[in-house]
Formats: structure tokens, sequence, C-alpha cells
């Protein structure tokens, strides 16, 4: 039995446009053992993916509830029913009477415990099926709020419309759902335009591989 079989934790730098399932499929492929990864990133998000091998899946829940940071953008002034750029921003609404402060002050307000509704266009089962299925398919979705704790949500103006963030939360935090949130606090929606987890727990993304480089993992042999 390798050492993949009896069981490792790996950081993966997860590239944009991969889905999880495809670097678990990737680092599978290298280490012939089994893998999981613990906790998802959307594929429209890049950065910081624990997998574990071998008798380590067993593992996965201790590593997913532990504290996440992301950085990031938010786009102001129009919103997307994926919350993201999954889909294609609507309902353009005028955003250059937001200040620094106003931002500051809708941040606030979303620090904290706090009760957020996910996004329709999320893996949450609905009756028996994925929400996001439902969503695609036109069918109205309504999911309930669940308690989560935002306890860092800093934000900086690049260049209007575009607003910078660093977020520390809890594990089940949707971070589209705070971009959401933020922009319905100022009046002109709000959307997230780009996403990057930064840190799982005591685990950097600094630290992680990349899985495209052609060495990106010693086997044993």
């Amino acid at each position: 039995m390798n050492s993949f079989e009896e069981g490792r934790m790996i950081l993966v730098n997860k590239p944009l446009h991969w889905t999880s399932a495809d670097a678990v499929k990737k680092i599978r492929n290298r280490v012939h053992a089994k893998v999981g990864h613990a906790g998802t990133l959307d594929p429209l998000a890049t950065g910081l993916l624990i997998l574990c091998t071998g008798k380590f899946t067993k593992k996965i829940n201790e590593y997913m509830s532990r504290e996440k940071e992301y950085t990031g953008t938010f786009t102001l002034g129009a919103t997307t029913p994926s919350y993201d750029l999954e889909t294609n921003p609507e309902n353009q609404k005028d955003f250059l009477q937001i200040t620094k402060a106003d931002i500051g002050e809708a941040a606030k307000k979303l620090t904290g415990e706090i009760i957020q509704v996910p996004p329709v266009y999320s893996a949450i089962k609905k009756n028996g099926e994925r929400s996001y299925d439902l969503a695609r398919q036109g069918r109205a979705v309504v999911l309930d709020g669940r308690k989560v704790t935002v306890s860092v949500f800093e934000t900086q103006i690049l260049e209007l419309p575009l607003v910078s963030f660093r977020i520390v939360c809890s594990t089940g935090t949707y971070i589209r759902s705070l971009a959401n949130d933020l922009g319905e606090s100022l009046g002109c929606g709000a959307y997230l335009s780009s996403l990057c987890r930064t840190r799982i727990g005591e685990f950097l993304l600094k630290d992680a591989i990349d899985p495209e480089a052609s060495d990106f993992i010693k086997t044993d042999n």
C-alpha cells in the first residue's frame, strides 16, 4: 500500500474554470488512490482546495468545518440570477453616488452572525433535486435562510464599479450571497466578479500545488 492509500492531505490551487471534481480526477489519476475534496469551489473561483487521499478521506468533514478566507471583487450597478458571472448581468442601476463609507457601512451590516439565504444557483437540494438544476430549468426556487458567521468583511474601491474585498467566514457561507446582499443594501445591486479562496483553517494558498504543472506531485515508486 502506497502512502496515498494510507492517507495524505494535499493542498491544491484550483485553476479558473475547473470544477472541484476536475481537481479530484487529476489527482486521482496521478496517485492511483481514493480521493475526495473538503469543500467545493465554484468553477469561476480559484484558490485553495483541500484534497484527501486513501484513509484520510475520513477526515474530510473535519477539514470542511474550518474557517475560510476569501479575496476577490464585487461589481456594483447590476445583479445576476446566479449572483456571479455564471449568468448575465441585468437590472443595471446608477452606482456613481456610492461612496467608500456607504460600502463600509453595508459590509458592517453583513458582519457577525447573520442569516443568509443561499443562491438558487447552488448545489443545495430542494425536494430531492439540486437547486441549480431547478433554476436552470426556469422553475421557481425558494431556499431557507441559515445562520453563518462573517468575522471579517473588508472592502476597498478599486475603480467604480469594481470593489475588492477580503472576507473571513464560517463554513457554508456563500460569498455570492454576500455580494448580492451588499448590492441590495446599497440600492444599486452587485454581483461577484472574481473569487479566490486563500485560507482554510491554518492551511494557506501559498503552500498549495499547481495541478496544471507536469510535476505537480511526487508519487511513490
